[in-house]
């Protein structure tokens, strides 16, 4: 077994990238990129931090959540979650930001990346209000590049096919995993109460 350490030997390793793959990436929200985020309900947020490590977050809501502000800015409101502001931190330091959105049902992808900063301007916030509470902050996003990534991966996945759905009920509750990895002294949870909670802190 040996460790790749160069670009050159990777490239000894995989064929070239096919020149549509190149060709794809882009620098603007085009009309096909605006349409898949204003019907995505759902994204993976990337940042890095003082560590060198990589935090990679969810993030989701009703479909069209993040808003387009023109071609080369997004806008992501920030609900509610559990405070640790790990993504958030980041960008403070390092504004390098990378986004890939999801469509259910829509096997291909949509990459983003750029830089990012954190606003809380009243009428920005008021802008995202959902039933009449306002985010906490807005994540601005400038567009660096995009593009449509493949379908390969979650066609191998079968990601959107319920025959494949995992069985939740062979699995602890998450109050249960994370009464043991924290090693917590209290009673766990069970899934239908942790669901409940979420529910009830989702605002």
């Amino acid at each position: 077994m040996a460790k790749v350490d160069s670009v050159e030997r990777l490239r000894e390793i995989y064929a070239d990238a096919s020149p549509r793959a190149v060709a794809k990436q882009i620098t603007r929200i085009d009309p096909h990129a605006e349409r898949f985020i204003n019907a995505s309900p759902f994204l993976v947020m990337s940042t890095f931090g003082v560590d060198g490590l990589c935090d990679i977050s969810p993030k989701g809501d009703a479909p069209g959540f993040v808003g387009v502000i023109d071609e080369k800015t997004l806008a992501i409101p920030d609900r509610r979650g559990n405070n640790r502001l790990d993504g958030l931190t980041n960008l403070i330091d390092n504004p390098a930001i990378g986004l890939i959105f999801f469509l259910p049902g829509m096997n291909e992808t949509l990459r983003v990346q750029g830089t990012a900063e954190i606003r809380d301007d009243a009428d920005l916030l008021e802008r995202f209000a959902e039933n009449g509470k306002t985010p906490a902050s807005v994540t601005m996003i400038s567009v660096s590049e995009l593009y449509f990534h493949c379908a390969k991966a979650l066609m191998r996945s079968n990601l959107w096919d319920p025959a494949h759905n995992f069985d939740r009920s062979t699995w602890p509750s998450i109050g249960q995993i994370i009464k043991d990895q924290a090693e917590l002294d209290i009673v766990a949870e069970s899934q239908e109460e942790m669901i409940e909670h979420y529910k009830n802190t989702m605002d």
